[in-house]
C-alpha cells in the first residue's frame, strides 16, 4: 500500500481498538472478534478487518463523503494476512498507542503536504494554544482542522493546568471528508470528547454561535473563496441575497480568500474571546486595499494583539513565510490571568530566526526552547500570572520584542509585519554577513585542499 492508505489502515485499526465494542453475542463484529481471528491465525483477516470498519466507520457523521455517501477506508491489500494480524495482537498488548498514533498522522501529512493539506507541526500547534491560552469551561473551533491537533492541544494544555478531564466544547470542520474522518479517529483514539461538523466550507455562512477560542492554520491565498451568492447583499439575478454580518462594511473581494477568512474569525469571537491563526506574510504588510482595510478595521477594533513573525521552512513543505495572529477582544488586565491593561498596544516578535535542524535531516522546526520563548515574552507583556517570571516587567528587546500603540502604526499605514518594529539591528546582521563569508571562504579553501589530497591519492594508486 502507498504511505497515505496505509497510515489511514492503520489509523482505522487504533480506533477499532478504542471504539469496537458491543456486548457479547450480539452479532456485531468488535475488537475482540478481531482479535480473536488474529490469534486464531483464521484466514481472510484482511476481509474481517474491511467488514468491521465498515460497520463501525458507518456511524452518524464518521464515514460521510461530501455527497453525503459513506467514506469507506482504502481495503488491505492481497498477501497482507500475516502483517495485519501481527498488527493487531501488537495493538491489542499495550495501553498506550500514542507514538504509533502519531507515526500515523505524519505520515499523513507528508504525504498531503504536496497539495498544501498538511497537518499543524506538534510545536507549532503548541505555540498557537499557548499563544491563546484557553481555560477551563471554554468553547473552542477550529473550522479548518485538518486532523484536529489543535483541538488535542487545547484538551492537553487545560488537563495540563486543572489536573481533571477539562469541562471544555470542542468543536472543528473540515472540508474534505477523507480527513474529517481522520480527526474523529485521532480524538476518539485518545478519549477526547468533540464534536466534529460534517464536511463543509466554514467560509460558507457565518459561525452560529460565538466561541471563547478560536484556533485555525488558515489557507493561504484562497482565490476562488467564495460563490457569487455568498458575497453581497441586496438582489442579484431577480431574487434577494441576504447581508452577511461578517462583512457589514463590504464584501471581501472573490480573490481576498485571505481577508475573507480573518473577518470570519473575528466576527465568530466572543465578547471576550481570544484567536490565534497562521497567516501568509502578505497580509500583515501587503498595500492591496482590502487587506489594508481589513488591517484598519481590526486596529480601530483594537483586536490585534499580538503579531509574531515565525522561521521561514518550519512547515517542512514550503520556504514560504508566515505570522502567528494573536486577537483579542479584551485586553484589560482580569483578575487571575493578567495584570497588565494593554489596550490601545500590539505586541510584536521577530522570531524569524527561532528554529532548530531536525536531527539527521534538512528540514526545521520551532523547537520547545523557542516556542517557550514566545510564550513567555507574551506572558510577560500581558503580566500573565501564571507565568513563572510575572513579578519581572516586559521590557523591549531589540530585535526580538516591541511593544507599539496603535497609533504608531497608524502612521506606518497600518502595517503589521513584525519584522518592521523588531528588527535586527543593522551592527548584528553586518556581523552575521561576516561570519557567513568567512564560513564560505573556509569551506572553499577546504574543497580546494581535498581536490589536492584526492589527486595526491590517484598518483599513489597507479604506482601501486
Amino acid at each position: 500500500m502507498n504511505a497515505h492508505d496505509s497510515a489511514r489502515l492503520v489509523l482505522g485499526l487504533l480506533y477499532l481498538s478504542r471504539a469496537a465494542h458491543a456486548a457479547p453475542k450480539s452479532g456485531v463484529p468488535t475488537w475482540s472478534w478481531l482479535q480473536a481471528k488474529a490469534a486464531e491465525r483464521s484466514p481472510r483477516i484482511g476481509a474481517a478487518v474491511s467488514r468491521c470498519l465498515a460497520h463501525w466507520l458507518a456511524g452518524p457523521g464518521i464515514g460521510l463523503d461530501d455527497a453525503g455517501t459513506r467514506d469507506s477506508m482504502p481495503p488491505p491489500p492481497p498477501g497482507a494476512d500475516g502483517p495485519l494480524r501481527d498488527l493487531i495482537l501488537a495493538i491489542s498488548s499495550v495501553q498506550q498507542v500514542g507514538a504509533l498514533l502519531d507515526l500515523c498522522l505524519g505520515d499523513l501529512s507528508a504525504e498531503q503536504a504536496r497539495g498544501s493539506h498538511y497537518f499543524t507541526p506538534t510545536d507549532m500547534a503548541r505555540l498557537m494554544v499557548g499563544a491563546a491560552a484557553p481555560q477551563d469551561g471554554h468553547s473552542v473551533l477550529d473550522p479548518v482542522c485538518g486532523s484536529g491537533g489543535l483541538l488535542v492541544e487545547s484538551h492537553g494544555y487545560v488537563r495540563e493546568r486543572v489536573g481533571l478531564t477539562p469541562a471544555m466544547t470542542l468543536r472543528g470542520r473540515e472540508q474534505h471528508s477523507a480527513t474529517s474522518q481522520v480527526a474523529r479517529m485521532n480524538l476518539a483514539v485518545r478519549g477526547i470528547k468533540a464534536h466534529i461538523l460534517p464536511p463543509g466550507d466554514s467560509l460558507g455562512e457565518p459561525e452560529p454561535d460565538p466561541y471563547d477560542i478560536i484556533l485555525a492554520n488558515l489557507p493561504f491565498n484562497q482565490h476562488d473563496w467564495a460563490l457569487e451568492d455568498r458575497v453581497g447583499a441586496g438582489s442579484r439575478h431577480g431574487r434577494s441575497v441576504p447581508s452577511d454580518p461578517r462583512w457589514p462594511e463590504e464584501p471581501p473581494p472573490k480573490g481576498s480568500g485571505n481577508v475573507a477568512w480573518i473577518l470570519h474569525v473575528a466576527h465568530a469571537l466572543a465578547p471576550a474571546g481570544r484567536a490565534a491563526f497562521l497567516m501568509a506574510d502578505s497580509v500583515a504588510k501587503t498595500s492591496q486595499p482590502a487587506t489594508r482595510r481589513l488591517r484598519e478595521r481590526l486596529l480601530q477594533a483594537d483586536l490585534v494583539e499580538c503579531m509574531i513573525a515565525l522561521p521561514p521552512r518550519v512547515f517542512g513543505h514550503t520556504d514560504a513565510t508566515a505570522c502567528l495572529w494573536v486577537l483579542n477582544k479584551y485586553k484589560q488586565a482580569q483578575p487571575g490571568w493578567s495584570t497588565v491593561d494593554r489596550r490601545g498596544q500590539v505586541l510584536f516578535i521577530n522570531a524569524r530566526r527561532a528554529f532548530e535542524r531536525v536531527p539527521k535531516s534538512s528540514a526545521r522546526r520551532l523547537g520547545d526552547v523557542h516556542t517557550e520563548r514566545i510564550l513567555d515574552t507574551l506572558a510577560a507583556w500581558r503580566g500573565a500570572v501564571a507565568d513563572k517570571n510575572a513579578a519581572m516587567p516586559y521590557l523591549d528587546e531589540p530585535g526580538w520584542s516591541r511593544s507599539c500603540s496603535i497609533k504608531e502604526i497608524a502612521e506606518r499605514r497600518y502595517e503589521l509585519m513584525p519584522t518592521s518594529y523588531a528588527a535586527e539591528s543593522p551592527g548584528l546582521e553586518r556581523d552575521t554577513l561576516n561570519r557567513i563569508d568567512r564560513l564560505k571562504r573556509e569551506l572553499v579553501e577546504k574543497l580546494g585542499r581535498g581536490h589536492e589530497l584526492e589527486s595526491r591519492l590517484l598518483d599513489v594508486l597507479e604506482e601501486i
